[in-house]
């Protein structure tokens, strides 16, 4: 009986065997189709990872899906670059239903390890090296340890998604991990080409895309390299974080020399280019909507109605700072994380640093430069160099002042809103009520406010 059960048992063991490996093994290596052409799509990823680096990630996906490819290869050689759009091209490597490779042309450091382990199969050149992906400042100081455990996470979870060792990943940020028989404690990992093989970090060793390609025992292919056209080179170049933060500087410091100065002029044009430069270029790529767009030129106008039609500084004021900054920043950030639900704290942060460290530098370069250029003699008469002598008419505020209301004269110099008037044959300072009051204009005086005469244009 158990020989006859043996008997039956054992041929449908294999059978179910030489079955699941056929329908499982097949398809262990999706390019051994000799008879297609399989069409390969590559681009380069040489620079330091930032915006401009994850936009072209992102074309070039687009640009894969769109012709139907079968295969993305990243040729990359970087020491790294900003987390946050490290994150976003991690992301879209473990979302694409392509599969992805990357070929490490001589470095992948820092954010360039995480990009390459999120990839299916990684290829190094000989003498290419992979890891050293702890978190550092502008100066290469290693950040706070809570920089450092967000970026363990992520290395651990990437390893574990593309099944790879997360210890390893973890210990290429965190010089306190040690992996026996790897690395001690103390040092960060960084593995060689072949060490990297060792460890299941990398799949093959190859000198070139070619290599790659014939060595995956694919005969037939088409290679479409990626290019950049003018205008993707021009937008990359206008949404980095450097340009952006002196964008950011000329549409301060143009408003700010606008409000010092009589008239319409160079500064307002100025920070008007600056805006359309910054804001363009985050319009085109789906970065700054509409909305976002709108709150900065509100936060604008509010800022103006301010200075020029409300005495003091209050909510206008302190509303039309917070929506300029918020506009500033939001158009930075890709609305598709709010679509998602989801928060994208490290984007906002960077973007929000990045405006507020530009703006506080630029009033502070404008207030040093209006100093001296507003204190010269040499652009004429930009500036008052005289001393308003009483003897020439001019005077000061004084109890009379509160019987002056009433009284009516002449706008002796434009008021944006703060100026001088003529009253009698005197000069006093005063403040427009409402808008601009040009030189000449009849003026009346309609109250006075701590030693401030306050008019309007009759």
């Amino acid at each position: 009986m158990q020989k006859i059960k043996f008997r039956v048992v054992l041929p449908t063991f294999l059978v179910f065997a030489l079955l699941a490996n056929f329908l499982f093994g097949q398809n262990k290596n999706p390019f051994t189709n000799q008879a297609k052409t399989f069409r390969i799509y590559t681009f380069e990823i040489k620079e330091e990872i930032a915006p401009p680096i994850l936009r072209m990630t992102q074309k070039s996906f687009e640009a894969a899906r769109d012709t139907s490819a079968d295969l993305i290869i990243i040729d990359m050689n970087t020491y790294g670059g900003m987390l946050e759009s490290a994150d976003s091209i991690r992301t879209i490597i473990l979302e694409s239903e392509i599969p992805v490779w990357v070929f490490i042309n001589n470095n992948a450091a820092s954010a360039g390890a995480l990009i390459s382990i999120a990839c299916d199969s990684i290829y190094m050149r000989d003498g290419a090296n992979i890891g050293a992906a702890t978190v550092v400042n502008q100066t290469g100081e290693a950040l706070p340890d809570k920089y450092q455990s967000y970026m363990r996470a992520m290395m651990r979870s990437t390893a574990e998604a593309k099944g790879r060792d997360p210890r390893i990943a973890e210990a290429m940020v965190d010089p306190r991990l040690e992996v026996p028989g790897i690395s001690d404690s103390g040092q960060v990992i960084t593995f060689t080409t072949s060490e990297a093989i060792k460890h299941g970090y990398c799949e093959g060793k190859a000198e070139s895309l070619i290599d790659i390609i014939e060595n995956a025992g694919i005969e037939k292919y088409e290679l479409v390299k990626h290019r950049s056209t003018g205008l993707d080179n021009l937008i990359g170049f206008l949404i980095s974080p450097i340009i952006s933060g002196i964008l950011i500087m000329v549409i301060i410091g143009g408003i700010y020399f606008e409000l010092q100065t009589p008239g319409i002029g160079f500064p307002l044009g100025a920070s008007v280019v600056a805006a359309l430069l910054y804001f363009a270029p985050l319009y085109l790529e789906g970065l700054a909507a509409n909305w976002e767009i709108l709150i900065f030129i509100i936060g604008i106008v509010l800022i103006i109605i301010e200075l020029f039609a409300i005495p003091g500084f209050g909510v206008a004021g302190i509303s039309g700072v917070i929506l300029v900054v918020a506009g500033l920043t939001l158009s930075m950030i890709d609305n598709m994380a709010f679509e998602q639900g989801e928060f994208p704290f490290s984007q906002l942060a960077s973007a929000f640093f990045t405006v507020i460290i530009a703006a506080f530098v630029s009033l502070i370069l404008s207030i040093y430069l209006s100093r001296k250029l507003l204190t010269t003699t040499r652009f004429g008469e930009i500036a008052l160099a005289t001393i308003q002598e009483k003897s020439e008419g001019y005077t000061f505020a004084t109890r009379d002042y509160s019987t002056m209301i009433g009284r009516e004269g002449f706008a002796k110099t434009i008021l944006r809103p703060a100026g001088k008037i003529l009253i009698d044959d005197k000069t006093y300072d005063a403040t427009s009520e409402s808008g601009f009051i040009e030189k000449g204009d009849r003026i009346i005086v309609v109250h006075y406010v701590n030693a401030q005469l306050f008019v309007r244009k009759v």
